[in-house]
C-alpha cells in the first residue's frame, strides 16, 4: 500500500519537555496519504501530545513536522491542512447543525449556494439528513459526534486529526461509530489520525497502527502484524488477550519453556537468550491427553457468546501451610521502669542450625528492647543460647547492656519440604510465633509474613534459583485477636487461557496442542 502512496507527514525526532519531563523522546514517524493511522496506547503514554503537536496547538521542544513536503513546525495551527474532532467535540450550542457545520466556510467567506452544496453532501455522508435545522444540545452523543466530523471535514483539510472521539459513547454506539468512521475515511479518501488507548478500536478501524508506551513508539505495523508478532510482553499485552510465558530460544526454530523444547519458526536470536512466547487464546486447541504437545487440569469454563474462554493449567502450583500463633503482647520491664524487651519463640530446621549466629537469632526472634519514654531503640548486646543439631527445644537469653533480659524458645525441627516434581520446584515455610501488635503495626504484611515464616520456594533442578510466592490468608490484621491462623505460601503454576467453540468440563485432564507458527517469540522487554 505504501509504495504507490506518497508521505503526507513527517515527524523527525519530536522530543517535548514539560517542566523538565519529557513526555516525547525523539518521536521518528511516516504517514502516508490517505491512510488511517491509529496512536494507540495508555493514559500518558504521548499520544495526544504528539497529535496536538501536528495539529499545531503544542510546540515541539526538539525535531520538526514536515508535511506534504513543508516544514511547519512554526505554522500557526489555522494555518495547517487539518481539522480536529476532540472527545468533547465542542460544538457551538446556539446553533443548529446546519450553521454548525457550516461555520467554517462562513468564515471563508464561501457564497451561499456552494456551502448549502457543500453542507447537504456532508449531512448525507453522516447520514443525517432532515437534522439541518435541529439544535444540537438535543441531539444523542452520537449524533453531536457525526456533526462534529461534518464540520471538520466540511473545510476539505487533507488530515483529520480526531483524539479519543468515541471515548463519550456507549459500548453499543461506539462498535456502530467504529465502522462508520472507516466508511467515511474511505468514501472521502484523506488521512485520518485517530488516538486511542482501545486496541479493539484500533484494531477494527486502522490501516497502520503505532503502539506508543512511555513517550516511545514501541512497534510501527497493520493490526495484522501487531496482533500476531507483537515486538515484546507490552505490545502483546496491549492488542488483546495473551498467553505470555518466559521461554529460553536453545538454537534457531526451537524454544523451550515449561521444561519442553518446541519447534517455532524463529530465528536470529542468540543461542540460550531469554525470550517471552505469546500464544494467543484462540491459537491452541483442546484434544485428548495423548494427542497433546502439554497436558492440563481445565480449571475454569466460561460462555462468551461466541466462543467458551476455558483455562486450563498445565503446571500445578506449590502451596505450603504453617500455623501462625498469635500470642499476646509480653513484653519485659526493667525495675526502674525504663526500658523494655521483646521478642517470640521461633522455629528452624534441623539443617541451619549450623548456620545461625546472633544477628539471624535476632531476626528470626524478632527481638527488640526500646525506651518507654521517649519510644527509641536500645541495643540487644547479649544472647545467651546453647543449641545442638538434635531435634528439640532450647531456650534462648536476650539482654541489654543495663541487664534488662526475656528468655524464650527455638525449636529445631525437621522441616517438611513441599515438592512438586511436575512444576520442578520445592517450597518450605515454618510455623511461627506473633503478638497481636506486631501484625497490628505491619506496614508490608504479606513481606513481613513471609519473613516470619521463612518462606522460601527453589527450582529442585538448580537450588540457587529461587521462585516468587504469594501468600494467602483470611484473618483482618486491624481486628486479629489471639489464636492459631492458618497462612498458605504459592508459588503460581502455568495456566493457558483458550478460546473454543467446543465445550469442555471443569476437572477434566486435557491435552493442549498448536503448530509451530502460533508460537511468537518476542525479546524480553528491560524494565
Amino acid at each position: 500500500m505504501e509504495t504507490e502512496n506518497k508521505k503526507l507527514i513527517q515527524f523527525r525526532n519530536i522530543v517535548k519537555e514539560f517542566d523538565g519531563q519529557i513526555v516525547l523522546k525523539g518521536i521518528n514517524l511516516d504517514i502516508y496519504e490517505n491512510e488511517f493511522v491509529t496512536l494507540l496506547g495508555p493514559s500518558g503514554c504521548g499520544k495526544t501530545t504528539l497529535l496536538r503537536i501536528l495539529g499545531g496547538f503544542l510546540e515541539a521542544s526538539e525535531g520538526t513536522v514536515i508535511f506534504d513536503g513543508e516544514d511547519i513546525s512554526t505554522l500557526p495551527a489555522h494555518k495547517r491542512e487539518l481539522n480536529t474532532v476532540f472527545q468533547k467535540y465542542a460544538l457551538f450550542p446556539h446553533m443548529t447543525v446546519y450553521e454548525n457545520i457550516a461555520f467554517g466556510l462562513k468564515i471563508k467567506k464561501m457564497s451561499k449556494d456552494v456551502i448549502e452544496q457543500k453542507v447537504m453532501k456532508m449531512m448525507k455522508l453522516i447520514g443525517m439528513e432532515g437534522y439541518e435545522n435541529k439544535n444540537v444540545t438535543l441531539l444523542s452523543g452520537g449524533q453531536q459526534q457525526r456533526v462534529a466530523i461534518a464540520r471538520a471535514l466540511v473545510n476539505e483539510p487533507k488530515v483529520l486529526l480526531l483524539d479519543e472521539p468515541l471515548g463519550a459513547l456507549d459500548l453499543k454506539l461506539r462498535k456502530e461509530m467504529q465502522y462508520e468512521l472507516k466508511r467515511i475515511q474511505q468514501e472521502v479518501g484523506i488521512t485520518f489520525i485517530f488516538v486511542t488507548h482501545d486496541q479493539e478500536e484500533a484494531l477494527t478501524m486502522s490501516d497502520k497502527i503505532v503502539v506508543m508506551k512511555d513517550g516511545e513508539i514501541c512497534q510501527v505495523g497493520t493490526p495484522q502484524d501487531i496482533y500476531n508478532e507483537p515486538v515484546n510482553r507490552y505490545v502483546a499485552n496491549f492488542i488483546g488477550e495473551s498467553n505470555i510465558i518466559p521461554a529460553v530460544m536453545k538454537e534457531d526454530y526451537k524454544v523451550k519453556f515449561d521444561d519442553i523444547v518446541f519447534d517455532c519458526v524463529d530465528h536470529g536470536y542468540g543461542e540460550n537468550e531469554k525470550v517471552d512466547v505469546v500464544i494467543r487464546p484462540e491459537d491452541i486447541d483442546i484434544v485428548d491427553v495423548e494427542k497433546g504437545k502439554m497436558s492440563g487440569e481445565v480449571l475454569s469454563v466460561l460462555f462468551k457468546g461466541v466462543h467458551y474462554e476455558v483455562i486450563v493449567e498445565t503446571v500445578p502450583g506449590t502451596t505450603v501451610n504453617v500455623k501462625m500463633h498469635v500470642i499476646r503482647n509480653h513484653d519485659v520491664t526493667s525495675e526502674n521502669g525504663k526500658e523494655k524487651i521483646s521478642a517470640n519463640d521461633f522455629y528452624v530446621d534441623i539443617e541451619d542450625v549450623a548456620a545461625l549466629d546472633d544477628k539471624e537469632i535476632i531476626a528470626r526472634a524478632d527481638a527488640q528492647a526500646w525506651s518507654p519514654e521517649s519510644d527509641e531503640y536500645i541495643s540487644i548486646n547479649k544472647i545467651e543460647y546453647d543449641l545442638k543439631e538434635e531435634l528439640g527445644e532450647y531456650p534462648v537469653v536476650f539482654a541489654t547492656a543495663n541487664g534488662t533480659s526475656i528468655e524464650r524458645k527455638i525449636f529445631v525441627v525437621n522441616q517438611r519440604v513441599v515438592k512438586n516434581e511436575k512444576a520442578n520446584e520445592a517450597v518450605m515455610a515454618f510455623n511461627f510465633f506473633k503478638t497481636v501488635d506486631e501484625i497490628k503495626e505491619s506496614v508490608a504484611l504479606d513481606t513481613d509474613l513471609k519473613t516470619w515464616a521463612n518462606a522460601q520456594g527453589w527450582k529442585l533442578s538448580d537450588e540457587d534459583e529461587s521462585i516468587d510466592m504469594s501468600v494467602d490468608y483470611d484473618f483482618d490484621d486491624e481486628n486479629i485477636v489471639e489464636g492459631v491462623y492458618n497462612i498458605s505460601f504459592s508459588t503460581t503454576g502455568r495456566e493457558f487461557k483458550i478460546h473454543t467453540t467446543d465445550y469442555v468440563e471443569e476437572g477434566k485432564e486435557v491435552g493442549l496442542t498448536f503448530f509451530p507458527e502460533d508460537i511468537h517469540v518476542m525479546e524480553k522487554m528491560g524494565f
